[in-house]
């Protein structure tokens, strides 16, 4: 009874088990809509930037607190986001947003980097 349990429960583990890589799992789905800093890029930023991009944060001299600095910086912001975690200047340092969010920020360049 005891093998027949074991195998059971194995067998449950194994068909949970998930093969797919990172790349199939991940929300890549791409982004039909217009890209607008307010609804879509604002609340990215607050959430991942602004701890350090603000008056008094460890990257106060590159602040990303309103639409014209960020709009400014968005080829920098691009280009650091999409560095290999743990490259020189990867950004946000020590973590990596999804690709969902960085999809975000190529579509909002590509669309004119709408304001709202």
């Amino acid at each position: 009874m005891k093998k027949i349990l074991y195998l059971l429960s194995s067998a449950v583990v194994l068909m949970a088990c998930e093969s797919r890589t990172y790349e199939e799992i991940s929300d890549n789905t791409p982004i039909t809509g217009i890209v607008k800093y307010e609804t879509d890029i604002k609340p990215i930023i607050e959430t991942n930037c602004i701890g350090c991009h603000s008056p008094g944060g460890p990257a106060s001299a590159y602040p990303l607190t309103n639409y014209n600095l960020v709009k400014a910086e968005i080829d920098n912001i691009v280009d650091r986001i999409q560095r290999p975690v743990g490259a020189v200047g990867r950004m946000p340092p020590g973590t990596s947003l999804s690709q969902s969010q960085i999809n975000f920020f190529i579509k909002w360049k590509a669309d004119g980097s709408i304001e709202n």
